[in-house]
């Protein structure tokens, strides 16, 4: 486990929670900070250029955490995509208030040009890929050749992607996208995920060569002797 307890106010996240950028001073919004931080410091001998954020079942808070964890690296001046390849439930759209019509699923089934789906936001510094429409095939797609030639490109013209993906337990997705990043997270609510279902999806990931480098456990309320609460960020190596 690396990563100290840090305080935690009664926050609960939800698919449209950008605190890092509404409240950037706020103790919440330091421990996506430190999560930016851990993963720098997670790999020694290899920069960590792309991170991929699951979970093993719906409704932990990966796409919020995903999406503050790339606004917290995009507000330390580093050039940041934040990618959805959620093709089944897609929220960054809804998260960011952006049309989804183009987005990644367009650029690999049409062969559109990544200048022609990028969506630059409010936030300096930070760009977004949405899903774009739902297909039928969505694994397919994400296995497939122009795939691998699209995230190539993007993590040559940026220095951060932040790549959100469906659950593990319910579908493949995420074990081929773990394949093309440098890193993979792990995120957990841990009102709802059990011991179980998060062994069996580090036990998928590790089947796909996948680097595990943490888990982010939302929710997690430790009092210490002054009743406050805590957030904590564990890794699994």
């Amino acid at each position: 486990m690396f990563g100290k307890k840090n305080k935690h106010l009664n926050y609960t996240s939800g698919p449209r929670d950008l605190i890092v950028s509404k409240e950037p001073k706020s103790p919440i919004s330091e421990q996506y900070r430190t999560i930016r931080t851990n993963i720098t410091y997670s790999s020694v001998d290899t920069p960590i250029k792309s991170v991929l954020f699951t979970s093993a079942t719906p409704s932990a808070g990966k796409s919020t955490t995903a999406a503050n964890v790339a606004i917290a690296y995009a507000q330390s001046g580093k050039r940041t995509l934040l990618l959805d390849a959620d093709l089944r439930r897609p929220t960054t759209h809804y998260t960011f208030e952006l049309n989804n019509q183009r987005g990644l699923s367009n650029a690999i089934v049409n062969d559109m040009p990544l200048e022609s789906i990028i969506r630059e936001t409010d936030i300096e510094n930070l760009d977004v890929v949405t899903s774009g429409p739902v297909p039928p095939n969505p694994s397919e797609l994400i296995a497939s050749n122009k795939m691998a030639q699209f995230f190539k490109t993007v993590t040559m013209q940026y220095d951060m992607v932040i790549v959100d993906s469906p659950p593990i337990l319910a579908v493949t997705d995420g074990q081929l996208l773990s394949k093309v990043v440098d890193g993979t997270i792990l995120v957990t609510n841990v009102e709802s995920n059990n011991r179980d279902s998060l062994t069996h999806a580090k036990d998928l990931l590790e089947k796909a060569n996948a680097n595990l480098i943490g888990v982010v456990m939302n929710n997690k309320k430790l009092k210490n002797s002054k009743d406050s609460y805590y957030y904590y960020y564990g890794n699994e190596k």
